[in-house]
């Protein structure tokens, strides 16, 4: 597999802020990688840092191996919060774009007009953006990003202001991308990461702090439980104060928490068949991308 972009100790300081430290990462082609952290974690100073809109204090972005390469003209970002001229078309503005990124203006708007079509605007190519809704810019935003056909595409936050009609509709309109692109996204909407990824940067204090495929990085953190539904809430409450194993409760659930190491299901299952309360089912269940992100965000 081919790394189309590394960084190496990438860095940003802001008088005495450390806003990202020595941060080492590759894409590799044709994947999708998700970039996720609390709030003031670094994430968008990073792909600010990639899309060449901040300068790094420190460290090395390469892009096909070449190092300190301009790789402007192969990156199309999408900031959290796209900007536009209110008094520009849908057409306009995405002709503009694509000039910026140095196509050739002959070809500017046919381009533009096969990439507005392509994000759902084809009936809104001549309608000002100052009477788009919120749904509406964040799919100018991913045209003007996407118009010039990068090899890699940054998006911050993409789907965050969206509604899930909207975010299940730029979901797809990604994963088709991702056949012709290579995707770095920041998000805080896990399922969305858990959906589509193929590598997790988990960034905390401006540092990467964990790094890996969804499946390696679910494998190191989780902790498997079993999941028991009762007939009643009175059952659940019961089994918690009779069982030999940790268990916490909620409603008619009971999860048998694996602190320490997990037992046979058919050990459950037996003592469960003894106990004289009414199951409707028992499960075993796997950490969530949720749960392994409030670990990772946790540890010290």
């Amino acid at each position: 597999m081919t790394a189309i972009l590394e960084t190496t100790n990438l860095t940003k300081i802001y008088g005495s802020e450390q806003a990202v430290n020595k941060v080492s990462f590759s894409l590799i082609e044709g994947t999708s990688t998700a970039l996720i952290g609390p709030n003031g974690s670094g994430k968008t100073t990073t792909l600010s840092m990639l899309a060449g809109l901040l300068q790094p204090t420190d460290g090395m972005i390469s892009f096909n191996g070449e190092k300190h390469a301009d790789i402007r003209k192969h990156i199309g970002f999408l900031p959290q919060y796209p900007q536009f001229f209110s008094w520009m078309t849908a057409l306009e503005f995405t002709e503009m774009a694509a000039r910026l990124s140095g196509m050739d203006s002959r070809h500017t708007k046919i381009e533009a007009q096969k990439t507005l079509e392509f994000v759902g605007l084809g009936e809104a190519l001549r309608k000002k953006t100052g009477a788009f809704s919120g749904g509406m810019k964040q799919r100018l935003g991913l045209a003007q990003a996407i118009v010039h056909k990068p090899k890699i595409l940054l998006l911050d936050e993409p789907v965050s202001a969206l509604d899930p009609v909207g975010r299940r509709e730029i979901m797809n309109l990604l994963k088709s991308l991702q056949q012709n692109m290579t995707i770095l996204y920041s998000t805080h909407i896990l399922n969305d990461a858990e959906e589509m990824t193929n590598q997790l940067l988990f960034l905390r204090k401006g540092e990467l702090v964990e790094q890996g495929s969804l499946s390696d990085v679910k494998t190191k953190y989780d902790s498997p439980r079993y999941r028991v539904e009762f007939a009643s809430a009175q059952d659940a409450l019961t089994f918690a104060a009779r069982s030999p194993w940790k268990v916490s409760y909620e409603e008619i659930f009971a999860f048998i928490d694996l602190d320490n190491e997990l037992p046979e299901m058919n050990a459950v299952l037996g003592y469960l068949a003894n106990s004289g309360l009414g199951i409707r089912k028992v499960e075993r269940q796997t950490s969530s991308l949720e749960e392994i992100f409030m670990k990772v965000a946790r540890q010290e």
